[in-house]
This record gives structure tokens, C-alpha cells and sequence, in this order.
């Protein structure tokens, strides 16, 4: 199926699947590579990642944040042989915090329990996701991302990860119970903890699991911090940066204990239900600030999104 995709897809779509899916050899798709870097919506994102920290962290699914860029890059196949990647990489590296957690530039009002001015520090739901863009970087994880994740890990809770944020941020906390577990952090600890081999059979990673995978089971009654698993959440979206049935699914196909769970498999038909005849997927809900990306609009298949869902049902098979 993935091959079927070449043909209407961008060359930056075509590298990806070209070098993940297919498994072709890096040093035969240099041209296709260069091609794809040309790209003007990549140029964007190449342009806007150069200065990492000039977008400040306001809205934690907003597709124009500097993380989100630089991850939908690594997804892709680049790496720090891009300069602005490279840039991206060490702006994120100058901001750690004595835990090894990196930072990003956020500002909280009074009201909220913030200062109310630009400062650097982290919440649990953008923290993991720097991590995670660094392991992608190949940055030496031991040396410079294991730290962050040990102190990070030590804020789990039987009922997943909380709402939780640095000291820079004070007393600010999400909409929701205290004891509430928050579905986004639980959700995105676990897509770090997918990348790291010790930890992907662990305790934690199988209770996260069933965390998210209980959330859709009590899809009616359960929606702490307002993380609903609803007629939104189950809508077909790229890119998969958020709290919604692709991005979830994508995560828990990685895990082989999970893939043959009557909740999983529920969450799979869901979205094979909405592959058309010519075995793609058209997407249902978009992000504005994406318009111009074939996933940016709802009347024809995405490639993009097609990639993405056929990845996922693919891993979920295996």
C-alpha cells in the first residue's frame, strides 16, 4: 500500500516513506532528499525552527510551535546534517534545568499562578516531547537526555502522569482534579518512553497503557483535565501532535502487549471504517494554521494522513 502512495505524494512524503516504510537505503535517496529539503512548506518549518525559542509556548496543540516543526522534520528522515535542524538541537540544549529537564519559553498570568512575564521552564506536556526530539536527533542519550527522563519519571502516579510544571511556572495547574491523571502528559511520557529500549516493556509504560486505553473504555463518563474521547477526539487529523485517535493509536501499535486488546482493536476498527475504496484516508478535521499541506483541507485524501493511518494498522499487525 505504501508504494500506491508514491505516486501523489510531495517528495518530502515520498522520502519518508521511501527510508521508514519501505526500508530503502539512505545514500540512494540523497537526491530525493535534497528535493524534498526544497520544499517551501519545509523551508518554512527549516526557517522557523532557526530561531527556536521565538515562539513562545501559549497553547500546547498549536501546530505552529517550534517542538511540533522540529518533530514533524525528524519524523520525516532529516537530521542535524540540516543547519537549521542542527540550530534547533543546540538552542534546545541551552536550557536545562538542574534535573536535566530542557526548557521551553512560556508565560503564565498571575492569575494562573504564573509571573506573567517570558520565562524559561517546562510543564509535563511539552517537556517530554524536547526529550524525545533530541533521542530522534541522536543526541548521546546517556549524556544528555537519561537525567531529564529519570526526574520526569519520578512524577508518575498509580493513575498515570499528573498535571505538573517546574518551578519557574508556580502554583499553575490544568482544569481538573488534582489527582486526576492528565491524558496529554501520560499520553506523550509514553511516546518518549516508546524510544527508549529499557523502558518499552516496563511496568510504568504497561500501567500508562492501560490508562489511556481505560479513558476510551469509560469514553462517556472519564475525562480528566477536559481531555474528552468524543466525537472530536475521534476524527481523522494530521499532523498527530495532539490528544485524538491517530496520534493514540500510533502509540499504543508500538507496544506488543496491547495489540491484541479487545479496547485497541476497537479503536483500530474505528479507523479502518474510514479507509475509502482506494484503501486512503480523507481527513475529517484540520488545523487552520495548516492550510496549504495536503492534510490542511477535508474534501479529498490526504497522503500525509494516508501514511500515517496505514502505518499505524501495519505496526498493529505485526
Amino acid at each position: 500500500m505504501f508504494k500506491q502512495l508514491l505516486p501523489i505524494s510531495e517528495p518530502w512524503l515520498q522520502y519518508a516513506i521511501r527510508l521508514h516504510a519501505l526500508n530503502e537505503n539512505e545514500d540512494d535517496l540523497l537526491t530525493l532528499k535534497e528535493e524534498a529539503l526544497q520544499d517551501p512548506k519545509i523551508q518554512a518549518y527549516l526557517n522557523d525552527i532557526t530561531d527556536f525559542h521565538n515562539t513562545i509556548v501559549k497553547n500546547h496543540k498549536d501546530p505552529e510551535l517550534s517542538i511540533h516543526k522540529l518533530l514533524f522534520l525528524l519524523d520525516i528522515g532529516f537530521g542535524t546534517d540540516v543547519p537549521q535542524i542542527e540550530s534547533a538541537v543546540a538552542q534546545i540544549m541551552c536550557h536545562k534545568d538542574k534535573n536535566g529537564v530542557y526548557q521551553s519559553k512560556t508565560n503564565i498570568p498571575p492569575h494562573y499562578g504564573g509571573k506573567g512575564e517570558d520565562v524559561f521552564g517546562w510543564c509535563l506536556c511539552d517537556a517530554p516531547l524536547l526529550l524525545m526530539a533530541l533521542l530522534k536527533a541522536k543526541v548521546n542519550y546517556r549524556q544528555h537526555i537519561r537525567q531529564g527522563v529519570t526526574h520526569l519519571l519520578g512524577l508518575y502516579q498509580k493513575q498515570g502522569f499528573p498535571c505538573a510544571v517546574s518551578e519557574e511556572h508556580g502554583t499553575f495547574r490544568g482544569p481538573g482534579r488534582k489527582g486526576d491523571c492528565c491524558p496529554y502528559a501520560t499520553f506523550i511520557m509514553l511516546r518518549l518512553l516508546s524510544e527508549i529500549e529499557e523502558y518499552q516493556s516496563s511496568d510504568i509504560v504497561k500501567n500508562g497503557t492501560e490508562v489511556l486505553l481505560s479513558l476510551w473504555e469509560n469514553s462517556l463518563e472519564r475525562h480528566p483535565y477536559m481531555f474528552y474521547m468524543g466525537t472530536d477526539f475521534r476524527k481523522l487529523k494530521a499532523p498527530a501532535i495532539w490528544y485524538d485517535i491517530v496520534s493514540v493509536t500510533s502509540l499504543l501499535s508500538k507496544f506488543d502487549f496491547v495489540k491484541t486488546d479487545a479496547r485497541f482493536c476497537e479503536m483500530l476498527d474505528l479507523i479502518r471504517q474510514k479507509q475509502n475504496a482506494d484503501g486512503l484516508f480523507v481527513p475529517e478535521s484540520v488545523y487552520q494554521k495548516c492550510k496549504g499541506w495536503d492534510f490542511g483541507q477535508k474534501k479529498t485524501a490526504s497522503p500525509y494522513l494516508s501514511y500515517l493511518c496505514i502505518r499505524l494498522l501495519n505496526q498493529a499487525q505485526k
